[in-house]
Formats: structure tokens, C-alpha cells, sequence
């Protein structure tokens, strides 16, 4: 090229002028190419390295089958293919609200699980709320968006690379990386970790959805025995014990609980519950449209609440903060219109319940409300049974007293044998009252002393006189076979203290007594007044409420009756705590 620019010196300026400017253009060109050719190359270079690390990438997710073992995997393969020194990997919790970490290099391994941030927290947590990668070359521990944590010896790291994991455009979760010295991140570097933050993304997806159908899958299962249970078991405190049992197992709850509306007092009752606190199984009574599970029940609508330790209208926020629970779903328990009682559900963690899970516990409590109802017409049905016998028997016993009557009472006016035959039925129909009012099976004697001492006291009474009249002693409970006989008995006692103690004297005292020990069960009716004769003999007495008295005690209760005088009579009948089997 010199010599033959030398050799135009010779020429004339016109003629060099143009083959100058074609020589210039010429190197122009040519430099234009060789920049071209290495950005191709470049280019080539960049699609080969992303070839490679999809290739890595797609080795890792499918050499391993665990959600971890992936994610492991994957923080290495981001390692090499970034030329960084450490990768950490988070993911959103449940609630969406934190980002926990899940994976991470071999040095913040020991961290996995323990490190938290909320969503806009840190470079990370601005990454998440943002939707957007961050790329600090230098000194990221003092950007103004830096969270620091002493145990993950962040201050050791210059750079920071972070990127979303966004699966339909929704963030799960952020990966970054980081190096000890100050780097500036390139484009092809951003891509790589691009790249594996949408495989991330991919494979928390896929894993949620496999979780999702084997906890459908489950629940399905559960739903399906408790049904069958409840077809064919006919005893509710079974059914619903049953109940809150696998649906706190199978749910993954703290805490499942049935409360039945009690309608006579308007209260909702703890009928069965998973938790083995005994301050959590007496908690008392909650009456409807009180708390979360009243309102729930009162409005027959189904109320869920975040956090019931931060909840004003919750009751019982102490024991909810000593049992650890926190999330609530109140599910009323409804068949045919009508709200029976609410199915509680507590988290132990904030759990946000979905629209599936709802519906899953709706399902199961609308089972839980037929078995309510088919066993509260099972029960009906045998009170029924129950009744029709206890009245057959009652009858057959008004029978025999009318015969005894009959039989020892010819002396005594027919006033004063229809007022005794009037007051046995009488006692006979308390028995029968209080167990529709209270209990099926028990009664307190307590009160069926009270009731038939204001019954015989209202009989055999005159206006004027001035008698003091009481019950003393536990509420203690007998079956409604012995409460007939103890029924019967008191009536006697009563009647013969008033009418022939203290009526005799116009003035005085009948005080009924009960004691129990763990063997036996006392009875004693005192009285002032008239006292009994010399040498009187209740076996030998031709009186019928003694007689009376004598049979059923030794023949009904298996006891002994003693009558005793003095200042004050007292007739004592004792008798077993605990009947004795039948052979």
C-alpha cells in the first residue's frame, strides 16, 4: 500500500484523490465486518453457554425427585454456569406474605429454613413485590434496600444478582447470586439465571399441583370413611369424635372441635375435639352470637378469621395463644334449614383457607349435621321405648300400692286413701319429670327430695302451723330404677313426719339428710314433734307407708331401714353406691 502510494506521488493530486477515499472506504468496511463477525461469535458463544445451562438445568430437575433434592441441584448448576460464589433460594410461604429460605450453598445450608423475609424486605423481598431482577456490582450491603443477617456473612459478598421465579406472571419465589469481589453482571449472565429461575419456577409449580392432588386424594379418602362410619355407627359422641379426629389429621389442623347448640339455654357445648388439653376441653359454655364459633352458629354462615389471638370479638384468646393455635375456620353444622351446632378448624401457623378447603369442610360438616339427626331420632326413638317401659312398670307398681291400700288401709277415710294413693303417683311423676328435664338415665336425689318435701309438705299441711322444712347433703346422681324406689320411700318418710310428727305438735322440723362414701348411700329423714311410741317396732307396725318403706328398701334398693326415737325421730334408709349386677 506505501509503495503504491508512493508511486502516485508522481501523478497528479486529481487522479489520487478518488482512489484515496475508494482505499478509506475499503478499511471502513473492513473493520465494520471484523466488528460484526465478533459480535456473531460473541452472540454464538452467549447461545452456546444458554444451550449448555438448559441443558444442566433440565439434567438437574430430572436426576432428582424431591422438591429439595431439585432445588439443591439446581443452586449448583447456577454456581457454575454463573461464575458466582454463592446462590441462595426463596420461597413464598403459604400466606404469601414471608420468603423462606429453601435452598442454598453449601455455606448457608445450615440456614434453610430458618431465614425469613417479608415480601418487600431486603434486596430479595423488593425483588418479589417488585416483579423485577436487581443487579448491584459493588458493596450491595449498603444499598438502602439491603436487609442484614449476621449468621449468613453477607458483608464477605461485593455483588448481588437477584431474579423473581414467576410462574404465569404471579412471583413463588427469588434466587440470587453473589461474589466476594465487585462484579459487574452481564447480560448473559442474567439470562442464565433467568433461565433457571423459570425452571425453579416450573418445578415448585408441578410439585404444588402433585401435593395438591395427593391431599385431594386424601381428603377424598377421609371423607369417605368418615361417611361410612357415620352410616353405620349410631352413637354421636363415636361419630363426632371420629370426625374432628381425621379431619385434623388428614387436614393437617391444630385443632378440630364440634360445638352443638344447646337451644334451652342458647349456648353452644364442646362435643368433641382433638385437642388433649384439659384447660382447651373445659373451656366453658359459649353462647350464641358470642365470639367467632357463636356468630358463626347464630348466623348459620361460615366465618373465617387470620389470626384469633389478634381478633377482638374471640373469647378465648389466652388459651388460644397456650395451645399455639392461630388461623380459624368456624363451618356450621346445617341439615334441613336449621344450624345443629359449628365445626372449628385452627392452624397452628396463618393459613389463609382456600375455596377447595371450604368446600371440603362443608362437606363434612353437612355430614356431621345428618349424623346429628338420624342419631338424635335414634335416641328419640328409644326414649320412647325407654318411656312406654317406665310407664308399664310405674303403672304396675301405682297396681300394687292401690292393692296395699286396699289391703292395710280400711281403717283410714277414703279422703285420706286417695291423698296417700295421690301423693305415691305424684312422687312416681317427679322421677319422670326430671329426667325429661335433665338427664335419660339419672336423677339427683337432691332435688327429688326438695320437689317431694314441698309436694307431701303442701298436702298434709295445715294453714297456722309453723313447720321448718330443708334438704341437706350432695347432688348425689341414681339410676331412674332406684330414683322410683328412693321416690317412694321419701314419700313415706316425709308424709309420716308431717302427719304424725310435727302436724301432731302444730310446730317443728323435717330436714332430709343425704351422705355418700364410696360404698354406700344414706338417707335420713328427722323430724321434731310428736315422738314415736314406747316400744315401737316398724316390722311389726300395721301402718302401709312403713310396710311400704320395708319392702322397697330391703326388696327394691337391697338396704336397710332403721327408725329410731328421742328428741328427734330420724328414719335412715342405706343402700349400695353401686347396684349389684344381675346374674
Amino acid at each position: 500500500m506505501r509503495l503504491f502510494r508512493r508511486n502516485l506521488r508522481s501523478d497528479s493530486a486529481e487522479e489520487v484523490a478518488p482512489l484515496l477515499e475508494q482505499l478509506q472506504l475499503k478499511e471502513r468496511q473492513l473493520l465494520e465486518a471484523q466488528r460484526v463477525i465478533q459480535q456473531l461469535q460473541e452472540q454464538l458463544e452467549e447461545q452456546a453457554a444458554e444451550v449448555d445451562a438448559l441443558r444442566r438445568i433440565g439434567a438437574a430437575v430430572g436426576s432428582a425427585f424431591e422438591v429439595d433434592e431439585t432445588l439443591n441441584a439446581l443452586v449448583e448448576v447456577a454456581l457454575r454456569l454463573t461464575g458466582t460464589e454463592s446462590c441462595h433460594i426463596y420461597l413464598l410461604n403459604e400466606n404469601r406474605t414471608e420468603l423462606v429460605l429453601r435452598a442454598a450453598d453449601e455455606e448457608a445450608r445450615p440456614m434453610v429454613g430458618k431465614i425469613r423475609l417479608k415480601v418487600g424486605e431486603g434486596i430479595t423481598g423488593w425483588v418479589a413485590r417488585e416483579k423485577r431482577y436487581v443487579a448491584v456490582p459493588r458493596e450491595a450491603y449498603k444499598d438502602h434496600r439491603f436487609k442484614f443477617f449476621p449468621e449468613m456473612r453477607e458483608r464477605e459478598y461485593e455483588s448481588i444478582l437477584a431474579v423473581p421465579l414467576l410462574h404465569d406472571n404471579e412471583v413463588i419465589g427469588v434466587i440470587n447470586v453473589r461474589t466476594h469481589r465487585p462484579h459487574e453482571y452481564s447480560r448473559n449472565q442474567v439470562r442464565i439465571l433467568s433461565n433457571i429461575a423459570a425452571q425453579v419456577a416450573g418445578v415448585i409449580e408441578r410439585s404444588r399441583r402433585l401435593q395438591q392432588l395427593e391431599r385431594r386424594a386424601e381428603q377424598v379418602s377421609t371423607l369417605t370413611e368418615i361417611t361410612r362410619q357415620i352410616a353405620s355407627n349410631l352413637y354421636l359422641e363415636e361419630i363426632l369424635q371420629f370426625l374432628v379426629n381425621m379431619t385434623a389429621q388428614a387436614m393437617g389442623y391444630k385443632i378440630c372441635t364440634v360445638m352443638l347448640i344447646d337451644e334451652e339455654r342458647k349456648h353452644l357445648v364442646l362435643k368433641a375435639t382433638s385437642s388433649k388439653s384439659r384447660e382447651y376441653i373445659s373451656k366453658p359454655n359459649l353462647p350464641l352470637g358470642e365470639s367467632i364459633a357463636g356468630r358463626a352458629a347464630q348466623q348459620g354462615r361460615i366465618i373465617t378469621v387470620q389470626d384469633v389471638k389478634e381478633h377482638p370479638q374471640y373469647t378465648f384468646a389466652d388459651i388460644a395463644a397456650k395451645e399455639g393455635v392461630c388461623s380459624l375456620a368456624c363451618i356450621p353444622l346445617r341439615t334441613k334449614g336449621e344450624t345443629l351446632g359449628v365445626l372449628n378448624c385452627y392452624t397452628a401457623r396463618p393459613h389463609r383457607f382456600t375455596d377447595e378447603e371450604i368446600s371440603l369442610l362443608s362437606a363434612l360438616a353437612t355430614h356431621a349435621a345428618i349424623a346429628i339427626e338420624n342419631s338424635q331420632l335414634h335416641i328419640r326413638s328409644a326414649i320412647l321405648q325407654e318411656m312406654h317401659h317406665r310407664v308399664k312398670n310405674n303403672l304396675q307398681t301405682v297396681a300394687s300400692l292401690l292393692r296395699l291400700q286396699v289391703r292395710y288401709g280400711k281403717q283410714d277415710s277414703a279422703e285420706t286413701a286417695l291423698l296417700e294413693s295421690i301423693n305415691r303417683i305424684r312422687s312416681i311423676a317427679v322421677v319422670h319429670d326430671m329426667l325429661s328435664r335433665e338427664d335419660l338415665d339419672t336423677v339427683s336425689v337432691r332435688k327429688l327430695a326438695d320437689n317431694i318435701l314441698s309436694n307431701v309438705a303442701a298436702t298434709w299441711l295445715p294453714e297456722g302451723h309453723r313447720v321448718s322444712v330443708g334438704v341437706e347433703g350432695p347432688e348425689l346422681l341414681l339410676d331412674s330404677h332406684r330414683a322410683t324406689s328412693v321416690a317412694l320411700v321419701l314419700n313415706e318418710l316425709i308424709q309420716n313426719a308431717l302427719e304424725h310428727g310435727v302436724g301432731a305438735a302444730g310446730e317443728g322440723m323435717v330436714r332430709v339428710v343425704i351422705s355418700a362414701d364410696d360404698e354406700r348411700v344414706s338417707i335420713c329423714v328427722e323430724n321434731t314433734g310428736q315422738p314415736l311410741p314406747e316400744g315401737f317396732d316398724p316390722q311389726k307396725s300395721r301402718n302401709l307407708g312403713l310396710q311400704i318403706v320395708e319392702n322397697l328398701t330391703r326388696g327394691e334398693l337391697k338396704g336397710s331401714f332403721v327408725l329410731s326415737g328421742g328428741e328427734t325421730t330420724r328414719a335412715e334408709v342405706a343402700f349400695a353406691l353401686h347396684p349389684e349386677p344381675h346374674p
